[in-house]
């Protein structure tokens, strides 16, 4: 495919990261990368509910 008129941004780092507007890259993080794995309560909330499911699912199935 060739884009002859292309405007790039060479602040994107990568060529389709470039190719792409201002507005649709807008939404990068601004955190850090340390607070984006951080547990929550919501995290563990998960993982128990999937926990005891597969755990009530696994012992119908023994039964």
């Amino acid at each position: 495919m060739r884009r002859a008129l292309v405007l790039t941004d060479e602040a994107a780092r990568h060529p389709f990261r470039a190719s792409l507007p201002a507005h649709v890259r807008s939404n990068e993080y601004e955190n850090p990368a340390e607070s984006l794995w951080r547990l929550t309560q919501e995290d563990v909330r998960g993982f128990a509910s999937a926990y005891v499911a597969s755990f009530a699912a696994a012992m119908v199935f023994f039964m």
